[in-house]
């Protein structure tokens, strides 16, 4: 079957984009196409319709794809609640916490997995596009390696290499990933890409020419800086510190840059409406004081940086918020950061621990190990806006505070809550501001806009169309081995 690996010279160097671009440009063509990417790092996760978790990135590249994600497409997620550890995620379902040198030692065991959920989606597709992880060139990485080269020759799928220009010394990287690799993962690579150049593409041929020339790798084009990729969904949180600050409008909504901010695309829809000025406050600042909502979003360790929240001031930002008459939402372990108490005698999120709240709403939570992971639909309690979302979460949520929910799902069943006074609420379910209904009423301004999906959609067309500019399209699907329509 026809497959194609990309892979990069480093962590962000534009994969993810790069591949939910191509997914699109193949599917525009007439091809069944499915993304794969055997191993990811991310704490901005999306639930398939299945009941499990994959990487966000890899949801944008099935929506690319026109098709519903599904847990083959991330067979393997890591999901990172210390420096040196992170939750496990194996075809969805949490499988544990391990440190990352135990993971290091035990990952090549999860090799038959993956190639299992590959071979699954080569059974239902004409191309599977296949993601990297980080770069091969980290060879002290290379043993037991299930997220580069490992996983490409196992599965014998052709790489092409990506190098990024916009942070430089592009030419080192390419050529430096030519001179480390071994003999047998070098014959893997059949090209490269250049990614993110800004500026007249005459003035790089030769640095391209010279690249050719010191690897013998095919050059498959050099791609402009994608205006457009800033605006879709991003799967690290290293991005977000360059986006705090948010053009002057009248509105302004505010989400706390927590340390561990999980699912932070839960903003990407107020970032990109017209009526409201959204920015992150990042760990130094003060809430601003003419701040009308402020979010205190998902986190994976929800007791870490509640006590982070703390250390930085903003318990005491927050309650001048509330006396200032401003409002405040709580979405999944913000909700749960809102009530009275938060108990992990279990040491699920790591050592355990008991803390008081912020005490809010009147809400009491117990963290458990099993984990809720789940699509739904409703309508809020407040004007009965339309919504649909998911809950992603570990923990169950009691208390006084849950007869006055925020949302009623269409199952039947309540969500989240809403203070006395209406000034607090706090919800479990993620993607709810997609809703255009929602967004408007839930901030009280504009009228409702159209969904946020509508306007992702487009800019995949967008990507696919410079994509198909920039690259020689013909020789990417002669080395994946497929026949364009």
């Amino acid at each position: 079957m026809a497959s194609l690996m990309i892979q990069g010279c480093g962590s962000d160097v534009g994969k993810s984009i790069l591949v939910a671009g191509l997914c699109r440009l193949f599917a525009n063509r007439g091809l069944r196409v499915r993304p794969i990417k055997p191993q990811n790092m991310s704490n901005n996760a999306a639930v398939t319709a299945d009941g499990g978790e994959i990487g966000r990135a890899q949801a944008l590249q099935a929506m690319a794809c026109r098709v519903p994600p599904t847990v083959d497409m991330n067979p393997v997620l890591l999901k990172p609640q210390s420096d040196v550890g992170a939750q496990v995620i194996v075809r969805g379902k949490r499988l544990g916490n391990q440190q990352a040198s135990t993971y290091q030692g035990n990952k090549g065991a999860l090799l038959d997995v993956v190639l299992e959920s590959f071979h699954r989606l080569e059974g239902e597709s004409d191309l599977v596009l296949v993601e990297g992880a980080g770069s091969p060139a980290e060879i002290n990485l290379r043993a037991n390696d299930i997220a580069n080269m490992g996983f490409a020759r196992a599965a014998n799928v052709p790489v092409a290499l990506v190098g990024d220009i916009d942070r430089g010394h592009v030419i080192a990287a390419v050529v430096g990933a030519h001179a480390v690799l071994d003999a047998a993962d070098r014959a893997m690579i059949h090209g490269f890409i250049i990614n993110k150049f800004r500026g007249d593409p005459a003035l790089f041929v030769d640095g391209r020419t010279e690249i050719v020339r010191r690897t013998g790798w095919r050059d498959f084009g050099m791609v402009p800086w994608l205006a457009a990729a800033r605006r879709l969904p991003a799967e690290d949180a290293v991005v977000l510190q360059a986006e705090s600050q948010s053009v002057k409008k009248t509105f302004k909504v505010v989400a706390l840059l927590l340390p561990h901010i999980a699912n932070f695309d839960d903003f990407d829809p107020l970032r990109a409406d017209p009526h409201l000025a959204f920015m992150y406050v990042t760990p130094g600042m003060a809430v601003p004081g003419d701040t009308d909502v402020l979010i205190i979003p998902g986190t994976k360790t929800t007791l870490g940086d509640l006590a982070f929240l703390r250390q930085q001031g903003w318990d005491i930002d927050i309650a001048a918020h509330l006396r200032r008459g401003g409002r405040v939402l709580g979405i999944c372990g913000g909700l749960q950061m809102l009530g009275k108490r938060i108990a992990d005698p279990d040491g699920i999120e790591g050592a355990p621990a008991t803390a008081d709240g912020l005490g809010y709403l009147d809400l009491e939570t117990l963290l458990t190990a099993d984990k809720v992971l789940c699509p739904v639909t409703g309508r809020l309690s407040d004007g009965g806006a339309p919504f649909q979302g998911y809950e992603m979460h570990v923990g169950r949520t009691t208390g006084p505070a849950l007869a006055r929910p925020f949302a009623i799902l269409d199952e039947g069943r309540a969500d989240g809550a809403t203070s006395g006074n209406g000034r607090v609420a706090g919800t479990y379910v993620h993607g709810l501001l997609q809703s255009g209904a929602a967004r408007a009423a839930i901030f009280g301004v504009g009228a409702p806009a159209r969904d946020h999906q509508f306007a992702v959609d487009a800019l995949l067309d967008e990507i696919a169309s410079a994509l198909e500019q920039a690259l020689d399209v013909p020789a990417l699907a002669a080395l994946a081995g497929v026949r364009l329509p």
